[in-house]
């Protein structure tokens, strides 16, 4: 059989090829007997063909076969492919090997021998244990954020929940099953909104790609309102779940709206006080300029001194019912379907205002203002009173005022700048609060209102207003409007 095998090797001049094939390669015949050992076999395993021909194929110490072989056995099917063993390498370590095994035939069929082909896959096995190492320790990872994130949504007062790209419920908190049962895996439009079809305005697509969404949603069944804050889940670039956190806001809106209802009560009842009182205040002040232009020469210097208080007093009293009546109208006006031409208004304001400015000699330079989406009588009554207040107080001292304006991404912005003796620090909130004025007003006429109704018509109109030093002396006024 020996001679067979030989012959058979001898027929097939294969052997510079079996040299030179990147995988190990060995041949027994039918005894077990080690007859032919390849370079890349003594590569792998340390052994030389010289140590392992004419040896039973049982010196070669692997893991199983080494306890048991299948070469021979007829109930065990050839080929066999892809066995996996462990082999004692020659210095010593032990490597893992992947091999395919079969039997060899002659021309009539006979079995003379076996043939065994390795490769070592020592260092993917290593890989691979590390891969499962890394992958467990990630998952556990995972799991424990999960379980952290389970335990804050669940011990939130809102509900909250996580559907994913397919808008499927994938979690929910206490607070959720509290409100809406349990509708964990359920599709989240028909659990939470009785729908059968995605929702209008569903945020998931933008959630999606990392943004964050706020809507207000009512459920009509239990006539609740919530404001819920839509969150990319996890917070990597491609999120493939929603978060969802909901905050009952009905009780706030509801105050809301009873706040609303109750500035416009007070508007109105500001509005028709005012109106009311100053009708007698014209006939008033009409008498007393009558009194004085008919009989002033008979009265004396008490007589004429009371006359100018009388009137004196009936002008305060108009001024301040006037600027009460337009503090009264800001929220009254609906936003104008165009932006308007801020210049154009400030120019208008100007020349109402061409009194004072001759008579405190001042330099009025407005440059180009942007426009904005703010009520033309609004806009107007915001300028005079900034312009007014700058000539009150700052002309007299160095009678130069700017009016400029700024434009960004997302606002507005008006400046007016004086360069009088300033406000103090300690008073800059102050000034716009009503019927607040500043320490530099003793003896300047004024009702208090007007810088109360500039930060009003700003705050209605979601912008903002506040007062800063000008360089080299004054004060500066900054309005913002959002874009």
């Amino acid at each position: 059989m020996k001679s067979d095998l030989y012959r058979l090797l001898a027929e097939y001049p294969l052997d510079t090829l079996l040299q030179t094939i990147p995988t190990g390669l060995f041949l027994v015949d039918n005894d077990k007997t080690i007859v032919y050992w390849n370079a890349e076999a003594e590569r792998i395993t340390g052994f030389s063909a010289a140590e392992n021909v004419g040896q039973r194929c049982s010196c070669l110490k692997g893991d199983p076969c080494f306890y048991e072989c299948g070469l021979f056995k007829n109930e065990v099917p050839k080929p066999q492919i892809g066995l996996t063993c462990s082999f004692q390498h020659k210095d010593g370590r032990t490597i893992t090997l992947s091999k395919n095994v079969d039997l060899l035939r002659d021309k009539d069929g006979q079995v003379i021998g076996g043939i065994e082909a390795f490769v070592d896959i020592s260092r993917l096995k290593h890989l691979e244990s590390d891969l499962r190492t890394e992958v467990r320790h990630q998952t556990e990872k995972l799991q424990l954020e999960k379980a952290r994130l389970r335990a804050v949504l669940d011990g939130m007062t809102d509900p909250a929940y996580i559907c994913d790209n397919n808008y499927q419920l994938t979690f929910t908190n206490r607070a959720m099953k509290e409100l809406a049962g349990d509708i964990e895996e359920k599709i989240c439009y028909r659990a939470i909104y009785g729908r059968d079809s995605v929702c209008e305005s569903c945020p998931l697509p933008e959630v999606l790609t990392g943004k964050v969404i706020r809507e207000e949603k009512t459920l009509v069944d239990i006539g609740r309102t919530y404001e819920v804050i839509h969150s990319p889940y996890p917070l990597v670039k491609k999120p493939t779940r929603k978060l969802g956190v909901c905050r009952d806001i009905t009780d706030r809106m509801e105050a809301r709206r009873r706040l609303q209802q109750t500035n416009r009560e007070l508007d109105a009842f500001v509005s028709t006080v005012s109106h009311d009182l100053r009708s007698p205040l014209t006939p008033l002040i009409g008498f007393a300029d009558l009194l004085e232009d008919r009989y002033g020469d008979q009265l004396d210097g008490i007589g004429i001194e009371c006359i100018h208080e009388i009137k004196k007093t009936a002008e305060k009293m108009k001024n301040l019912l006037e600027d009460l009546l337009s503090l009264s109208r800001v929220g009254q006006l609906k936003e104008p379907a165009e932006a308007l031409d801020a210049t154009s208004i400030a120019e208008d304001v100007l020349l109402e205002l061409a009194d004072k400015v001759l008579e405190h000699r001042a330099k009025v330079k407005i440059a180009p203002l942007p426009k904005v989406k703010v009520p033309e009588p609004l806009l107007t009554d915001l300028f005079r009173n900034l312009l007014g207040n700058a000539l009150k107080y700052a002309a007299a001292s160095d009678p130069h005022i700017e009016i400029s304006g700024l434009t960004f991404a997302d606002r507005i912005r008006y400046i007016v700048s004086d360069h009088g003796p300033g406000i103090c620090q300690d008073e800059w909130e102050d000034v716009f609060e009503p019927f607040r004025r500043g320490q530099n007003s003793k003896g300047i006429p004024g009702t208090g209102i007007g810088l109360a109704t500039v930060a009003k018509i700003t705050r209605v109109y979601g912008g903002n207003c506040w007062v800063k030093e000008t360089d080299g002396g004054g004060a500066t006024f900054v309005v913002d409007f959002p874009q």
